[in-house]
Order: C-alpha cells, then structure tokens, then sequence
C-alpha cells in the first residue's frame, strides 16, 4: 500500500490534463507498466486536518495519511490509483469498468465505497469529506472530473465535516452580485489599517466577513470574490505608505491562491485575518518611530478609542504613571505632546475619509473624536493649511 511513484506520476499527469504533451494514454500505461484506466476522480480531504496537524511532528502526518490509504484498499472494491494533492487531501482516481457496472449507476457505487472509507476513518477517531466527480469515457478528460470533485466540495466551506458531495453544473443565476458592504463601511476599515489600528481593524474585519458569509452563504465563490477585493484594497494602501510593489503583489498573490484553495469557513477567515494583520502592521510601521513599550501601549489605546474623549490623565492611569511623568515621556520619544499627536491620530483618519467618502464634513468630525465641528476645522487647518472642504474640493479636482 505504500506509494508507487509511477502510479502517482501517471496520476498526477491524469488530474493536472498535462498528459497530452507526453504521450499516448496507452504508451504511457505500457511505459509505466500501468493497467488500470480510470473514469472517474474522487476528492478525499481529512475533515479539521490543520487543527489536528498543530504541534505534532512529521511522523504524524504521515501516520495519518497511511490511516486513510488503508482505508481507501479497504473500502473501494474497483481498481483505482491515488495521488496525494495536498497535506490532508488525496485525490483517488478509479475504473469502473462497463462489464461491471453501468456509466449511469456510478454514483450509487461511489457513494457506498466513500461511505465505507468513512466508516473505516472514523474507527480510527478520524473524519473524512468526499467530492465526486462525473464519469468520463475519455481518460484525457479526467482531469475535469477532478476538477468537478473539488468544485462540489466547496458546499463544505460553511457546513461542517463528514460530508459527501456530488458535482452538479451550477446555475449562472447563481452568480448574481448584491453589494453587501457599503463604501462607507469599507472607508472604515481602511481608515482603521491608515491610522495604525491593527487589532481595530481586525475587529472589524471580523464582522464584515461574517455578514458576507451570511450574505454568500450559497454562493462561496461570490464571498471569496468580495474578500479578495477587501485583501487587493488594503495592499494599495500599503503601497500607498511605501511598501514594496513586487513583494506585496506576488505576496497577495499567493495568499490569494491559498485562499481559493481552501475548503473551511474558519480557516479562511483565520488565513484572512493572519494577512490582514502583517498588511496592517507595514502601514503602522511606516508611520511608527521607535517608542517604548508603556508609550507603543498608550498609542495603541489612543488609536482604538479615538472616536471617544481621551484625556492624559486617563491614559496616564492606563499606563500606571503620574500624569507629569506620562507626559514628559511621551514628548520625549514620541515628538510630538499627547495632545497634539492625538488630534494627529484624528486629522490623518479625517484625511482619509475626506478623500475617499462623501460623508459630510460635521459627520466626518464626529467621527474621529471632534463633537465640535468648529474646532475640528481649526485643527485641520492648523495641520493641513487648509480647511476639511478645501482639502476635499482639491482632492476631487
């Protein structure tokens, strides 16, 4: 039962569609000394296999994957192949021989031998999810019934373990887009990543994701597109501070593919929100000068109370120091008074809105923590020499 590397080279090359450009199917086999000619692919994913897999060594993983290869010699009573395809995921490419069985009655036999694999898998205190995928005469085109197999189990993005899933083509009406986010929501968001509020900004990542989810919940690929764009939105912004345009590009990129790739609601949101974070972090970064750790606490405590009012005492308290020291501290490394720096916090995530909102230039205030309008706008001037509607009115030209 151990892996023969001319059955999954023969495999991978069959799921992949790269088979053409070596050779006859037939030559292939001969070469290979393969008889088997598979006609249908199904998905095997171990069910919570990251959640398992922290912490354990190396011997583990392949100690369960040998569990399910087992399994599978057990359960499937037809000729098959198998090919690994990810950590957690096998890919089983079986016959199923006309003499033996009708193309049309495929599914009830696949389904009885999945059955059994998960029957076998949960004996050994393990679960395990299974997509099919269609019956193809031509062994070129196994790689679409691959294809399909994964397809059909991205219904298992939100529903849970121990699944099975048929492919079935899906509606185009399916794909209908509905504006679940609103810009101003978005603004938000990114007005959090601007002024350095990390975990703010996670926060509310959190509850966007989760009225996508709930929005999307039918549509899984309709949800990734939407996250996508939030991830694309969050990088121009980082590139907008600096940030390296080659490394952050290809660095989305990959994120993006491992995203698509990924079959948990949970661990998409926790993949999204790991990358959130280093993105958000550059942005701090470049806007951050070297401070202790009391002062880096009493900014973030700033950054994630600034619509509220925020008094040096209170963030004296907070950093269990005297109001004197506090202050003199805080001038000393940060550069800047805490006054002065606090209404700097509020006047870059004004900026922010002002360029990217329509909302009004009193809401805006509020907003960042100025309840007096009036005041808001002499500090604006004071800071961008120019008023909040002049600043707008240049932007937009």
């Amino acid at each position: 039962m151990k892996l023969n590397a001319s059955q999954a080279a023969f495999s991978q090359m069959l799921i992949s569609g790269t088979l053409v450009h070596e050779a006859n199917f037939n030559e292939i086999q001969n070469r290979l000394g393969i008889e088997i000619s598979p006609h249908v692919v199904i998905v095997f994913s171990i069910d919570r296999y990251y959640d398992y897999a922290v912490g354990q060594p190396f011997i583990w993983r392949a100690d369960i994957g040998h569990k399910l290869v087992k399994a599978l010699h057990k359960a499937i009573t037809v000729p098959f192949l198998w090919v690994w395809v990810s950590e957690g995921v096998l890919a089983a490419l079986l016959e199923l021989k006309t003499d033996i069985i009708s193309k049309d009655a495929y599914l009830g036999l696949t389904l009885q031998m999945v059955h059994e694999t998960q029957n076998i898998m949960d004996q050994q205190g393990f679960s395990v999810s299974a997509g099919i995928g269609t019956y193809y005469d031509n062994p070129y085109m196994l790689h679409y019934s691959y294809e399909e197999a994964k397809e059909s189990m991205i219904d298992r993005f939100f529903q849970g373990n121990r699944l099975i899933f048929q492919y079935e083509k899906r509606s185009r009406n399916e794909k209908k887009w509905v504006q679940v986010i609103t810009h101003e929501e978005k603004m938000e968001l990114l007005a959090r990543v601007r002024i350095g509020d990390e975990e703010g900004s996670i926060v509310y990542l959190k509850i966007l994701l989760e009225r996508l989810a709930q929005a999307y919940k039918h549509n899984i690929d309709m949800f990734k597109s939407e996250t996508f764009d939030l991830i694309m939105t969050v990088s121009r912004l980082v590139l907008d501070v600096g940030g390296d345009a080659s490394e952050l590009l290809s660095g989305s990129a990959r994120v993006i593919q491992d995203l698509y790739n990924t079959i948990r609601y949970d661990k998409y949101v926790l993949k999204v929100c790991d990358y959130w974070r280093k993105l958000a972090r550059q942005v701090a970064e470049a806007h951050a000068r070297e401070a202790s750790p009391v002062i880096r606490s009493a900014i973030e405590y700033m950054k994630e109370h600034l619509q509220e009012k925020i008094t040096l005492g209170e963030i004296a308290r907070y950093c269990y120091l005297s109001t004197y020291h506090f202050a003199h501290l805080f001038k000393r490394e940060v550069g800047l008074s805490f006054v002065d720096f606090l209404n700097k916090l509020r006047i870059e995530k004004a900026v922010h809105f002002l360029e990217t909102t329509d909302l009004p230039v009193q809401l805006i205030a509020a907003q960042v923590g100025f309840p007096d309008p009036n005041y808001f706008t002499r500090k604006f001037k004071l800071y961008m020499s120019c008023s909040p509607s002049e600043y707008r009115a240049a932007k937009l030209c």
